[in-house]
């Protein structure tokens, strides 16, 4: 009977000892909440660079979202007609025919067309007086432009009516200004027809203009009718030839660009040239990839830093719970056992600050978005990867702090 009881507690004694999963779980989870300041602040460097990576993510598609949004809006509707005959004449020419805004609009998929060039004169003083010497003088660029390009170009009035059809089959002396030069010119009603002066010919004052998005140069200067200014002043320098604005329906601008020569010039379409936008698909591709290779960049170093963070307080507990460590080892834990442990703890920790930052992340990218009012766009896929990246990051930090502790000596430990 003794015999046998001996032979039951050398069995025992010499049993191989195990660590199933379950244990492991435990265990580790026993590990992080007996410390849960430090496990918090380690946790917080994983937070900070897997909800940077999301953040960014989101933030990049959306960003390139309303990039093409953008592009779309203006540049993928929008065709530019040159004068290429006029660019390479020795005297000034206007190869645009007088009714080029009527057969441009008679073409499918256009709303709106018109021809503008800048005026090149002698004398380009304007001025809110006659005479030399007198109101106030400004050196302001010059834009002949028919009724056609003031619609293609999406101008918008602050004051008064945009010059139409009307004034410009009369050749009247109108004039359009920005909100810039009526502020300089010291006009700020339209009320008693003010009149302003250019070269000293006197113009009336019809429209003030707030913005322009496709013709930014409106805004800063005098936009007169292109049959006054050719009257006055004659056609466009050799070299600087007119152009035409050409406004399109989404998806029709490449086939009008390859419409309007022909149908303006269909003796000699090659005095005309035009272009067209590239495709939006291949823009925002190259966005995108230009936006994403910075971006991720910068989350990179983020989860870089929370990495160390993790490996840095991972090895310092290592160095803490010698004591510990030396105890199992005595108890009969194996090397791998203990190494295994501080891996799972590692683990978890990534994990956790993954699921914390990846939440975090999609927070502050809604947040952005509604106050700008904008679309979000974020990939799925990257928040549900976010948690397994953690994961990867803190077992990564962890290899050295379980190899270290996987090697300490029991008895070295317990004498600590």
């Amino acid at each position: 009977m003794r015999r046998s009881r001996r032979a039951s507690r050398r069995r025992v004694i010499g049993a191989a000892s195990r660590f199933r999963l379950r244990d492991l779980g435990s265990e580790a989870m026993a590990g992080l909440l007996q410390r849960p300041g430090r496990s918090a602040l380690t946790m917080l460097g994983t937070v900070l660079g897997i909800g940077t990576f999301v953040a960014i993510v989101g933030l990049s598609q959306t960003a390139t979202g309303q990039i093409g949004k953008q592009f779309n809006a203006l540049d993928a509707t929008q065709v530019t007609v040159s004068d290429s005959g006029a660019n390479q004449a020795s005297k000034p020419t206007l190869d645009f025919p007088a009714d080029a805004d009527a057969i441009v609009d008679r073409i499918h998929g256009v709303i709106a067309a018109g021809v503008w060039w800048t005026v090149h004169f002698s004398n380009a003083a304007v001025s809110s007086r006659p005479g030399a010497g007198q109101g106030t003088q400004l050196s302001l660029p010059v834009t002949a432009a028919t009724p056609g390009a003031l619609r293609a170009s999406g101008a918008k009035l602050d004051q008064g009516v945009l010059f139409n059809q009307f004034h410009q089959a009369h050749a009247q002396n109108v004039a359009i200004i920005g909100q810039t030069t009526a502020t300089d010119l010291g006009i700020f009603s339209l009320q008693q027809q003010p009149a302003i002066f250019i070269g000293g010919q006197p113009f009336t004052v019809i429209g003030i203009i707030a913005s322009d998005p496709r013709l930014p140069q409106l805004n800063l200067g005098v936009t007169v009718p292109s049959s006054t200014a050719q009257q006055l002043w004659g056609k466009p320098l050799a070299g600087q030839g007119a152009s035409m604005l050409v406004q399109t329906r989404l998806g029709a601008a490449q086939v009008v660009a390859g419409q309007v020569p022909i149908a303006l010039r269909p003796d000699n379409p090659k005095l005309l040239s035009a272009a067209a936008p590239p495709s939006p698909t291949q823009l925002r591709h190259a966005v995108t990839a230009s936006l994403n290779t910075l971006f991720l960049a910068l989350a990179g170093i983020a989860i870089v830093v929370g990495a160390i963070g993790i490996a840095n307080t991972t090895l310092v507990a290592v160095l803490e719970r010698a004591g510990e460590i030396g105890l199992r080892r005595a108890l009969g834990a194996r090397p791998r056992h203990i190494g295994t442990q501080f891996l799972a703890e590692s683990t978890a920790l990534g994990l956790f600050g993954g699921l914390v930052g990846a939440s975090l992340g999609v927070l502050a990218t809604l947040i952005v978005t509604v106050y700008h009012h904008w679309t979000a766009l974020l990939d799925p896929r990257v928040v549900l990867a976010a948690p397994i990246a953690g994961g990867i990051v803190g077992l990564l930090a962890g290899l050295y702090p379980a190899l270290r502790a996987s090697t300490v000596e029991p008895a070295e430990a317990l004498r600590r």
